[in-house]
C-alpha cells in the first residue's frame, strides 16, 4: 500500500517543518518517530515531545484509504536529504515496515504503531485568538533570545516572558546578569497576556517563522489558556505547555538617570569586542572597559599572561569609567541589533550599563559588570 507519494523537496520540507523538536534521544523511544496520517488526498504528520507538539497537513498522491504509522523522523529526512531534490518519493507499508522509493534507491524502516503515539492533551479553556505578523514577531526573539538561562534552577528564567496589552507586544528574557526587552506596537488590539513561553519554544519559534524579506503579510494566530500556547501560522499548528511561576519584575531591573551616556557605531564595537575576546579566558570571559575623555579602551587577558588591547574613538567627555564585563554578554547583544548605532548608558564602575537604540525606547539590554 503506497501511504504517500510526491516530490522529494515537498515531502522533505514537510517533515522538516515539525521535526525540529524531536531529539534523538528519548526514554520513550516513539518520540523520536514522526507520526503519519493518510485521510483522503491529506496526510497528517506529527510529532510531539510530551510538552510541545508540532503538526501540519500536506496533499500528497497515493492510496486514499485511512492510514496511519510512525517512523523515524531524523532517519527519514536524513535519507530524503541525500537523494536529489527532483525525485518522485513514494512511501509504502506492509508487515509493520515502511519503504522508501525514489528512482533506484530504496530504504525500509521500522515504525511504531500510531495508537502509541503521545499526542498531546490541548487545553480546552484557550481564550481569544490573535493574530501578529511572523516578521514582528520574529524580529522581537531575535533581540531577546540569547539572554534566557539554559537549565536554571529558577525554572521561569529558562524561557521568555510574553506580554500583550493593548497594541504593545513586549518580549523580556532574562538569566540573571542580563535583562533584554525588546517592544513593538501594533495596528490592532490584543488582549491582555502575561505568559512565559518555554526556551526550546522560543527557538523552534525563531527557527520556523518567516521574516519580512520574504513573507511580509505573513501572521501568525495565538490563543492562550491556562497553561499552554497554541500558535498557527504558514500551515502548522504548534501546540506549547507553559512554564508556571513568576518572572522578575523587570520594570524595576532596569535603571533609570544614568548619569553618561555615549553613543558609537555597533560594528566597530562588536568588531573590537570579538578580536580581544581571543585573549580571554575560557573559564572568565572578562574584558576591561574603560571610558576616557573621547577615547574607549577594551583590554583582555588570560593566565598565560597574553593581552589584548583594543582603542576605539568616541563622543565622551565625562567623567573617566572603568569597568569589567562578559565578553560574550555584550557581544551577542550587539550582534543581534540590527541598527548601526548603539547607545550605552552608564554611572559609575559598579553599576549595571544599558544598552539601547538612540532616540526609541523599544528596546532595552541590562548587563551586569563582572569584579576583574
Amino acid at each position: 500500500m503506497i501511504v504517500l507519494k510526491g516530490p522529494q523537496d515537498q515531502l522533505l520540507g514537510a517533515l522538516q517543518s515539525v521535526a525540529g523538536i524531536v531529539e534523538r534521544r528519548h526514554t520513550l523511544p516513539i518520540l523520536a518517530n514522526v507520526l503519519l496520517r493518510r485521510q483522503g488526498d491529506e496526510v497528517e504528520l506529527i510529532t510531539s515531545d510530551l510538552e510541545i507538539q508540532v503538526r501540519t497537513r500536506a496533499k500528497f498522491d497515493g492510496s486514499s484509504e485511512p492510514f496511519a504509522t510512525t517512523v523515524g523522523a531524523r532517519k527519514l529526512i536524513d535519507i530524503l536529504k541525500s537523494l536529489p531534490s527532483d525525485q518522485i518519493c513514494s512511501l509504502s507499508s506492509a508487515q509493520g515496515k515502511v519503504t522508501l522509493q525514489a528512482g533506484k534507491s530504496r530504504f525500509t524502516l521500522q515504525t511504531l504503531p500510531a495508537d502509541d503515539f503521545p499526542l498531546v492533551q490541548e487545553a480546552v479553556d484557550f481564550g481569544p485568538a490573535f493574530s501578529v505578523p511572523q516578521a514582528t514577531l520574529k524580529g522581537l526573539i531575535n533581540q531577546v533570545h540569547f539572554a534566557m538561562a539554559v537549565h536554571d534552577i529558577r525554572f521561569y528564567l529558562n524561557g521568555i516572558l510574553f506580554v500583550a496589552e493593548g497594541k504593545t507586544l513586549t518580549l523580556v528574557a532574562t538569566d540573571g546578569h542580563r535583562l533584554a526587552l525588546a517592544q513593538a506596537t501594533l495596528d490592532v488590539d490584543m488582549p491582555k497576556q502575561e505568559v512565559i513561553l518555554p526556551r526550546k519554544t522560543v527557538l523552534e519559534l525563531q527557527r520556523l517563522l518567516k521574516d519580512s524579506a520574504k513573507d511580509e503579510g505573513a501572521a501568525i494566530e495565538m490563543r492562550f489558556s491556562s497553561n499552554q500556547a497554541r500558535f498557527s501560522f504558514s500551515g502548522l499548528e504548534f501546540v506549547t505547555k507553559l512554564v508556571e511561576g513568576k518572572f522578575p519584575d523587570y520594570n524595576r531591573v532596569i535603571p533609570k538617570g544614568h548619569k553618561h551616556q555615549l553613543i558609537l557605531g555597533r560594528a566597530p564595537l562588536l568588531a573590537s569586542l570579538q578580536r580581544a575576546a581571543i585573549l580571554t579566558s575560557e573559564k572568565f570571559k572578562a574584558v576591561r572597559l574603560t571610558f576616557h575623555e573621547h577615547l574607549l579602551t577594551i583590554a583582555a587577558s588570560n593566565a598565560e599572561q597574553e593581552e589584548a588591547k583594543e582603542e576605539i574613538e568616541i563622543d565622551y567627555d565625562g567623567d573617566k569609567i572603568e569597568t569589567g564585563f562578559n565578553v560574550t554578554y555584550l557581544t551577542e547583544v550587539l550582534a543581534n541589533m540590527p541598527q548601526e548605532m548603539v547607545a550605552i548608558d552608564l554611572n559609575d564602575s559598579a553599576s549595571s550599563a544599558l544598552f539601547s537604540i538612540p532616540e526609541r525606547s523599544d528596546f532595552r539590554y541590562v548587563v551586569m559588570p563582572m569584579r576583574i
